[in-house]
């Protein structure tokens, strides 16, 4: 889930200062000679022992403290997604693979890069997926969770995955399945569903390229001027289709999809990755991304197991050790 243009956290407010008399009246203080004189005010008696006015509203404290236990909820979710790695970039904090506790380099790569495996059931490795490149049964998958607006994500797109799919995918080691991620807004969901509609006519990866090759495209509202535009700058081939495609039920049914898949894992920012697994927040340098891929890999080859498709059985539906070898549709490379 990341550096990944997140909110600005609310500041606490400031604590109220000590209240004061209301103007024209003194403190009361006590008299420092008091007279003697009568007592005013009820005769000394048993004392009573007071009980709360039953029908007296539940005190604010109480429905302050849900409050406060959900957002600590939320908190914890978010902090399993993001402890392992840095948020935005930071290359001074712990790398994947960095020291941790006293466990050796080959401890952690055991313990760590297999994969959760609940995680790794996210890949798809869908046939002819439109919105995946890479061969199906690619010992590792990245899920990438992202939005079109966001300026990280497009630092991802331009410097960091056409050297990944330069080094892994174009050796079959890597596949890399794109997940609807927007946060920004109707125009980031505009864009969603029209990178749908241009992958419905095999031009989805074009389309990720005509983005994210402009800065400008930043936080941008995509009307629909725009989003054709960008199609016919991606190749696709029939604009009226892509229309019809970006406003259908379908459309708006995968993106509802895959941001509930990314909120159910607690990212709150994009972009936001799994790397078998694993989870990587924010644009990161190059190497959190090679060190990741290699270390699960290699986790892969250790435990002599095949990925499995979502039936259970081996990826492209044949015996292991036979494989078409093809990759899913693959867009332009920088």
């Amino acid at each position: 889930m990341p550096s990944t243009d997140p909110s600005s956290p609310t500041e606490p407010s400031e604590p109220s200062e000590p209240s004061e008399p209301p103007e024209g009246k003194a403190a009361v203080s006590p008299n420092p000679n008091p007279k003697p004189g009568p007592v005013s005010g009820p005769k000394p008696g048993p004392k009573s022992t007071s009980t709360p006015n039953p029908k007296a509203p539940a005190p604010a404290r109480s429905r302050k403290g849900v409050v406060i236990g959900a957002l600590v909820a939320v908190a914890a979710l978010l902090a399993g997604w993001l402890s392992q790695y840095a948020v935005g970039g930071d290359t001074t904090a712990p790398r994947a693979g960095g020291d941790s506790g006293s466990a050796t380099a080959e401890e952690r790569s055991d313990n760590t890069a297999a994969g959760n495996p609940a995680l790794l059931k996210l890949a798809r490795r869908t046939a002819d997926d439109p919105f995946a490149r890479g061969a199906e049964d690619a010992p590792v998958v990245l899920i990438e969770y992202a939005d079109f607006g966001c300026s990280f994500c497009g630092k991802f797109a331009r410097d960091t995955e056409p050297k990944l799919v330069r080094k892994y995918v174009d050796k079959g080691l890597l596949r890399i399945e794109w997940r609807n991620f927007p946060v920004f807004g109707e125009g980031s969901e505009r864009a969603a569903l029209a990178g749908y509609a241009a992958g419905r006519q095999g031009r989805f990866w074009q389309f990720y390229d005509a983005v994210y090759a402009d800065k400008g495209n930043e936080k941008n509202a995509f009307e629909g001027g725009h989003l054709r535009e960008l199609a016919e700058q991606a190749g696709v081939p029939d604009l009226d289709r892509f229309d019809r495609d970006r406003a259908s039920e379908a459309a708006r049914k995968l993106l509802e999809k895959d941001r509930t898949e990314a909120y159910g894992l607690g990212a709150a920012a994009t972009p936001a990755f799994l790397v078998n697994g694993q989870p990587i927040a924010g644009a990161q340098p190059d190497e959190v991304f090679t060190d990741a891929i290699e270390r699960a890999a290699a986790a892969a080859e250790k435990s002599g197991k095949r990925p499995d498709g979502p039936s259970g059985e081996s990826s492209d539906g044949k015996p292991d050790g036979q494989s078409d070898g093809q990759s899913g549709p693959r867009g332009d490379q920088d």
